[in-house]
């Protein structure tokens, strides 16, 4: 991404001054479109409460290990070595459980990475036509994000296309 940015910036620095006052750019805040979008609040909405059902069974399996260790922890001078060898192998077991639980739904490849993209890709999908038709419709030659990883340092208010979009996209 940085590198797209860049290439861009050294290509437009190639143009003559000329050239540069024939250049229209313009700008979103994809933030703001997506907090003022219904499809991705609704999403989001369902996303969280994914994330609040899986917290839940998180909670339930930590408070099951923390209720064993406890027991473990009281009662584990007086137990035999084969029932404590038991106990802790279940409190391993039961540990390795949360582990796996928490790494498969929040994990790096985790089902909470695909419910998202599932959720999101077709509203990011829309905004991204959105503002691909207002950017041809105001015969913008380049169109950026201000609220990604690009830094504008300085912009003016007439190139902003966000509440174009927003209306484009209500009009859908």
């Amino acid at each position: 991404m940085k590198k797209t940015i860049f290439s861009v910036l050294v290509f437009l620095l190639f143009f003559s001054v000329k050239s540069f006052a024939q250049l229209k750019i313009g700008y979103v805040d994809s933030k703001s479109i997506m907090d003022n979008l219904p499809d991705a609040q609704d999403a989001k909405k369902q996303l969280d409460n994914v994330i609040q059902t899986w917290k839940k069974d998180l909670d339930k399996l930590q408070s099951q290990y923390d209720e064993k260790k406890s027991d473990y922890d009281k009662r584990k001078l007086i137990m035999s070595d084969q029932t404590r060898a038991d106990m802790e192998s279940d409190l391993k077991k039961l540990q390795q459980q949360i582990q796996e639980y928490r790494e498969k739904k929040f994990g790096q490849n985790g089902e909470l990475y695909q419910k998202e993209d599932e959720l999101m890709k077709p509203v990011q999908n829309k905004v991204f036509n959105a503002i691909q038709d207002v950017a041809k419709e105001k015969d913008l030659d380049f169109v950026f994000d201000k609220s990604g990883q690009v830094l504008l340092l300085y912009a003016k208010d007439k190139y902003d296309i966000t509440q174009d979009v927003i209306d484009k996209l209500k009009q859908e």
